[in-house]
């Protein structure tokens, strides 16, 4: 699937990983329902919640030419009690 780009690991993130919560950087036209439902049918797992948000753009330099990066939209997601993703395994 093209909407779910690859998981997130950063400080903040891992931290995450201790409420049961999930970070996923995403295509930007993906919806929470689309999502929700990529994850649970792929994972088997149920969602509780999610939250997204679009990090603000930052500017590149090439030369003369001064353009954006490419943007993304970025979907923490919080899984019922019980239930994990084997991805971010701590075993």
């Amino acid at each position: 699937m093209d909407e779910v780009k690859y998981p997130v690991l950063t400080e903040k993130t891992i931290r995450l990983l201790e409420k049961n919560q999930y970070s996923f950087n995403v295509n930007q036209k993906s919806t929470k329902t689309q999502i929700k439902k990529w994850i649970e049918s792929f994972f088997n797992v149920k969602v509780k919640a999610i939250n997204s948000h679009i990090p603000p753009e930052k500017k590149k330099k090439v030369g003369p030419i001064i353009g954006h990066s490419v943007r993304y939209k970025r979907m923490i997601i919080t899984l019922q009690p019980g239930y994990s993703i084997p991805l971010f395994s701590n075993k």
